[in-house]
């Protein structure tokens, strides 16, 4: 191997690449958890969330170099392949990298963020080997999702705002309304039944109102006239449509768009935080057998590490689509056992259970930092199983396919 393979060699062992797939599916699974189809605030959350993860690797390997150099001499830094001032760089450089980035999706994000690298930057450097470590760690990894889901929710509202304020070529023809550009869309007042109002115009765009709340604009012809949730507006220019109330969120879910104010209300805030706790109970598992990793002689954590899997396995698989009519009660059991999310989170448990138990049988060093890299990828099937029982059951499948890169990976640079 070249000088400069070796190099690159020292520093993807530092930075730990095997378990940088272990990070997209945070973001992911925050959007998926408020309802919220993925997008360019989903992509700035990925990055950031990648340039954190690595900018804590290389700032965990710079402080524990000296207990590295008796207990794990083998490490980029204390065999001397990695300079010490060279991983603190790119560690401030890596960070300052995810800030930016979060910053490209908005303030919340970048809010979110920093919160984000100042409890990475805890941890590292100090809580790590205190009794608040599991938990620190646990919050890291909540936040990213919910980074996840901040970046998400902000870049749909943008866009929404964005779509509602484009000029369309046809002018509107509803009465009692104050004259505006051309073919601008304008709030409609509520019905006096209390019923939700849509105006659509020749453009075939809706925006929705509730009172003095304004929802997204839709497509609305496709939405009114093909799926039959409303009364036919008129062809010509545009028209007042009454619907049902309630309907509107039915109108949004069925239509396919991104409901980002539905999303950033309590329904969707609940969902994300149930989805970052479950993420963060694992994290806190895995952490809390990692702290034994190179003495072992541990049982106790990798019994309740186990516990913990199997109880967020059952979770991750209870919320289900309804099953397809049968009369067959054996079809209809099967139908609710092999959804995505029950598959996903089936893979979850299977990928964490066998180290953990053969780390609480024998609690070697080896087999405890086997554990502990099988709970780092672990991970991806949970975050396909949250992003599934949220009904993201594409991107659920999009991140188990990171799965076997991950395990492959991993026998050529150690996850731990």
């Amino acid at each position: 191997m070249t000088a400069g393979g070796r190099r690159l060699a020292a520093w993807a062992e530092l930075l730990r690449v095997s378990a940088l797939f272990t990070v997209p599916g945070d973001a992911v699974a925050g959007a998926a958890s408020i309802g919220v189809r993925p997008n360019r605030g989903t992509a700035l959350a990925v990055g950031a969330s990648l340039c954190l993860y690595e900018a804590g690797m290389a700032l965990n390997d710079w402080a524990d170099r000296a207990e590295d150099a008796v207990d794990r001499p083998h490490r980029p830094i204390p065999s001397g392949r990695v300079m010490p001032g060279a991983a603190l760089a790119a560690s401030a450089a890596l960070t300052a990298a995810g800030l930016a980035l979060a910053a490209g999706a908005g303030r919340r994000a970048l809010g979110t963020a920093t919160a984000l690298a100042a409890t990475i930057w805890a941890y590292d450097l100090h809580l790590k080997h205190t009794p608040a470590a599991p938990a620190t760690m646990a919050m890291a990894r909540s936040l990213d999702l919910l980074l996840g889901a901040t970046a998400t929710v902000t870049r749909a509202r943008a866009a929404g705002q964005a779509k509602a304020s484009f000029p369309h070529p046809a002018p509107s023809r509803n009465r009692g309304q104050a004259p505006g550009p051309p073919g601008a869309l304008r709030a409609c007042p509520q019905s006096p039944d209390g019923l939700d109002v849509a105006q659509l115009d020749s453009g075939g765009v809706a925006r929705f109102e509730r009172g003095n709340q304004s929802l997204l604009p839709i497509p609305a012809r496709p939405a009114f006239e093909d799926r039959g949730l409303g009364r036919s507006p008129s062809r010509g220019g545009a028209a007042h449509v009454t619907i049902g109330k309630g309907r509107v969120g039915e109108i949004l879910r069925r239509t396919g768009t991104a409901p980002a104010l539905a999303a950033a209300g309590d329904a969707g805030l609940r969902d994300a935080l149930a989805a970052a706790a479950m993420l963060g109970a694992h994290t806190y598992a895995v952490t809390a057998v990692s702290r034994r990793e190179t003495q072992g002689g541990s049982t106790a954590a990798p019994l309740a590490a186990l516990a913990t899997a199997a109880v967020l396995a059952t979770l991750a698989a209870r919320k289900r689509p309804a099953p397809a009519p049968t009369r067959h009660k054996v079809v209809r059991i099967a139908c609710q056992l092999a959804t995505p999310a029950t598959l996903a989170a089936t893979a979850y448990f299977r990928t964490a259970a066998k180290p953990l138990l053969h780390a609480a049988l024998n609690p070697s060093p080896p087999l405890t930092q086997r554990a502990v890299g099988g709970g780092i990828r672990a991970m991806i099937p949970l975050q396909a199983a949250l992003a599934a029982r949220s009904g993201a059951v594409g991107a659920g499948a999009a991140l188990m396919g990171l799965v076997p890169i991950a395990r492959k990976l991993s026998r050529k640079v150690s996850p731990t």
